[in-house]
């Protein structure tokens, strides 16, 4: 079964429409990606300045491909990303939108979808 990957972001709400401006611009970054299975960006409604980026991968060795090339790639180039985003110069990188991030790990050992009409 699939490994799922919450990268658990704390987000000022002066930081909020930054942060999904900078994820609504890296579309299409980790979808190509072999072992990809699942991306979503879950904004908090009430309780929390927390974020969770929630993503699905085939296997914990995909995930770790991913982050190791593209993901490290485009956060050390200044890539879109969490850490990068519009508004920076040439070779300058902007704040980050998140204050802190933790990510959490978890292995898919049960999994539902609506049930089809026959």
């Amino acid at each position: 079964m699939s490994i799922v990957k919450i990268n658990v972001l704390t987000v000022p709400a002066e930081q909020r429409e930054v942060l999904e401006q900078r994820f609504a611009s890296r579309a299409g970054a980790v979808e190509g990606s072999d072992g990809f299975e699942w991306f979503e960006l879950l904004r908090p409604v009430e309780g929390t300045d927390q974020y969770l980026v929630y993503t699905r991968w085939r296997s914990e060795e995909d995930f770790q491909a991913w982050m190791e090339g593209p993901m490290k790639a485009a956060h050390q180039g200044g890539g879109a990303g969490a850490g990068a985003g519009a508004g920076a110069g040439a070779g300058e990188r902007p704040k980050p939108a998140a204050s802190a991030s933790t990510v959490w790990s978890f292995e898919v050992v049960q999994q539902a979808g609506p049930k089809q009409e026959a």
